[in-house]
């Protein structure tokens, strides 16, 4: 009996190398309602609208797999959303195809589809093997007009919109304009056999990059990501960047392109993701800054607690990242700091989250803690530079993961 109990144990602790083939998700970029034209509206805040033409977007994978598939959205769209053609290839440092690697992208068996208003829309398996941190060029071609997109409106890396006419199958110009949004496309799925971690970041503009060098993949999550492929190099480990700019916890934000809450996005863009194990919380900084019903400690602990429960019920672990300073960020005030300092304490106290990332203490100024360092903010005190992201991907404890 003793034998027989001491097995079952060890069957539960211990992982398999490898694990019967399935589908995680390995990139993300939320959605978001789109801005349509209005009074005093800026014009790169629009959401984009195409006719005969084809998109070309870049996207960085985390984990790799033998197959992959793609997922789009027509969430936000007020009709059908028509596909003409998709196309995918990997794609070096240089931005060159590497021969061998260009496949056609089908639906249901169909080179076309149509995803229905308010309607998520899946591809077949594509037979190519990724490797961990490829580089994926995805070119769609959206033959009728597709009204405001269902767009990511702050994608970091740059877009290309050619035509007219289907130019899946053809070389595009690279893209060197201001738009970086992401149009569409919300997912990238790997089929991998074997044993790791899908870790969701849920957060707002720090998460999503806002002032990372557009291109390069600098946002913490994509450090954390190679972090995780560094350390093992043998398991699928997989991070999937859930960050809105703008976001908040508890309400809406007044502009549609910062997204719904946290609270009501949970179930799409952590729930939804295929594997998930893991998320980790880096939100609440904008709820701090609303200049009108600025919530208290106790509110926003309330929603973190929220997370926390549907995360355990669906069996998850939830991580807590602790809010970053912002003094001298716009809507910087002593009350929004005090709130802050009340929550971060929350975070770190044992028995609320599963674990902690302690961001706060890694990128504050020990001479002025309610700011981050002089040499690693963008420019504006609220997000970081480069170095600064490096700094936050770099204090995540991979021992969260193992």
């Amino acid at each position: 009996m003793r034998l027989s109990v001491l097995v079952g144990v060890l069957a539960l602790v211990v992982t398999p190398a490898h694990a019967a083939p399935r589908w995680i998700g390995t990139w993300g970029a939320s959605p978001a309602p789109p801005v349509l034209p209005g009074p005093n509206v800026p014009p790169r805040m629009l959401a984009p609208s195409f006719e005969n033409q084809t998109i070309v977007q870049v996207v960085r994978v985390s984990a790799g797999g033998q197959r992959l598939r793609l997922r789009f959205s027509n969430e936000y769209g007020q009709k059908p959303l028509a596909i003409g053609a998709a196309r995918i290839a990997l794609i070096g440092a240089d931005g060159a195809v590497l021969a061998g690697s260009e496949r056609p992208v089908t639906f249901a068996g169909a080179p076309t589809a149509v995803a229905p208003p308010a309607a998520p829309l899946l591809s077949d398996p594509v037979a190519l093997k990724v490797p961990s941190l490829a580089r994926l060029r995805v070119s769609l071609f959206l033959p009728g007009p597709t009204g405001p997109c269902t767009c990511h409106m702050s994608g970091q890396e740059f877009v290309a919109v050619a035509g007219p006419g289907d130019l899946t199958d053809k070389p595009v110009p690279a893209a060197t304009g201001p738009a970086q949004y992401r149009a569409f496309l919300t997912g990238v799925e790997v089929e991998s056999a074997s044993a790791g971690r899908v870790i969701v970041t849920l957060g707002d503009s720090i998460t999503d990059g806002a002032l990372a060098t557009p291109g390069k993949n600098s946002r913490w999550p994509d450090r954390l990501a190679e972090r995780l492929a560094a350390k093992y190099p043998g398991r699928a480990m997989a991070v999937v960047n859930a960050g809105i700019g703008g976001n908040r916890v508890l309400s809406d934000p007044p502009i549609a392109m910062f997204g719904q809450n946290a609270l009501s996005r949970f179930d799409r863009d952590v729930l939804s993701v295929p594997g998930v194990t893991d998320v980790v919380v880096l939100e609440g900084v904008n709820d701090l800054g609303a200049r009108t019903g600025r919530p208290s400690a106790t509110e926003m602990i309330a929603g973190y607690r929220q997370l926390i429960d549907r995360a355990h019920a669906h069996g998850l672990r939830i991580h807590g990242a602790t809010i970053l300073p912002y003094g001298g960020a716009g809507y910087f005030t002593a009350e929004g700091e005090a709130t802050r300092q009340a929550i971060n304490a929350w975070i770190r106290k044992p028995g609320n989250f599963d674990g902690v990332v302690d961001l706060d203490a890694a990128i504050r100024d020990p001479a002025r803690p309610e700011r981050m360092r002089p040499e690693w903010h963008g420019g504006d005190w609220l997000h970081p530079n480069d170095a600064g992201y490096r700094v936050m991907g770099d204090a995540v404890d991979l021992a969260l993961f193992r």
